[in-house]
């Protein structure tokens, strides 16, 4: 497979199938992932591969969490506090999409909640990737983890795998620290949903658009 038909083929995957993910498999996605670049060589990431019993506590009490009506708290600040044109428009137009896919209605908070609240369970994938990163790092070191994240998506698709990445799954990082043991001293910054594609799954159905490159491209000669 081409790099260029990985890249095309990889979306958020919202249902997967009810079936193992080989560890050796997972390996080879973080072995191969372990060569994207960072500065100075520093390669920032940390990463945990929850699964079994393990993601079944963890997931519980995050979605128990967000249910109760607490809301979660990243590490660090992920989105702006205000949402400014492209983007508030872009940021509508995918929520909007997914709901009219499912045939959730703007009045259907329990259904809006229900899905939402699938987050915090990866979407029933088998793995649960949390990455975590030391505190002392700075801005570069996200530059450096988002090309790691990358890297993983693109070979899980090369091992027949299909992904999420998920800002969510990192909303709640006192309950992710303290049930896997990652110290205070660590910036959680994302989760990853990982397992095999439910292709039948509706919410699998639709792709969201992207700009063409006149949009955001200048050439300078």
């Amino acid at each position: 497979m081409l790099v260029s038909e990985a890249l095309e083929q990889r979306k958020s995957t919202r249902a997967f199938l009810n079936k193992e993910v080989e560890q050796e498999k997972i390996e080879r996605i973080l072995a191969a992932a372990s060569h994207a670049p960072s500065g100075v060589n520093s390669q920032p990431w940390q990463v945990a591969v929850v699964t079994g019993e393990t993601k079944k506590k963890l997931q519980e009490q995050m979605e128990s969490t967000f249910r109760s009506g607490e809301k979660g708290t990243m590490d660090y600040q992920y989105y702006p506090l205000q949402w400014d044109e492209p983007y508030k428009g872009r940021r509508k137009a995918c929520g909007l999409q997914m709901y009219a896919t499912l045939e959730i209605a703007r009045e259907d908070r329990e259904r809006q909640t229900d899905q939402w609240a699938a987050n915090y369970r990866a979407f029933d994938a088998p793995v649960m990737l949390l990455f975590f990163m030391d505190k002392t790092m700075e801005t570069g070191s996200y530059l450096d983890y988002g090309m790691f994240l990358q890297s993983i998506m693109l070979t899980a698709i090369e091992e027949g795998l299909a992904t999420c990445p998920q800002a969510a799954l990192a909303e709640y990082p006192k309950i992710a620290k303290e049930t896997l043991g990652y110290s205070d001293d660590t910036v959680i910054l994302c989760g990853m949903a990982l397992g095999y594609e439910d292709t039948e799954a509706l919410v699998n159905s639709y792709r969201t658009p992207r700009e063409e490159i006149a949009a955001f491209t200048r050439f300078f000669k």
